[in-house]
């Protein structure tokens, strides 16, 4: 019986240390999101920047010829159909609950 408890404390005792590092685990993402959500932002803006100077450099504009041109040098590819509006990421990485 003696045994029987010690099993049974053991097993209470891991479950309580493994829902309080899930919960610091949960806590730490929640904490991350707001760094993601503002990296995707900023990732879009400079899509959106990089297509619309490609856009420049196709008509004509020689500064921006030599933006794209350096760019491509560097292995930079540009998308120049690049939208404004950046994919949600904080839909799909949402932990499960």
């Amino acid at each position: 019986m003696l045994f029987g408890l010690a099993v049974l404390a053991v097993l209470v005792w891991q479950t309580w240390l493994l829902s309080t590092e899930r919960e610091a685990l949960l806590t730490a993402h929640a904490g991350q999101q707001q760094t993601v959500d503002n990296a995707g932002k900023l990732r879009g803006s400079l899509d959106t920047l990089a297509a619309d100077t490609q856009r420049l450099a196709d008509a004509g504009n020689a500064n921006a010829a030599l933006l794209v041109a350096e760019l491509k040098q560097r292995g930079i590819t540009i998308n120049p159909q690049a939208t404004t509006a950046p994919a949600p990421a904080a839909e799909a990485a949402a932990p499960p609950r």
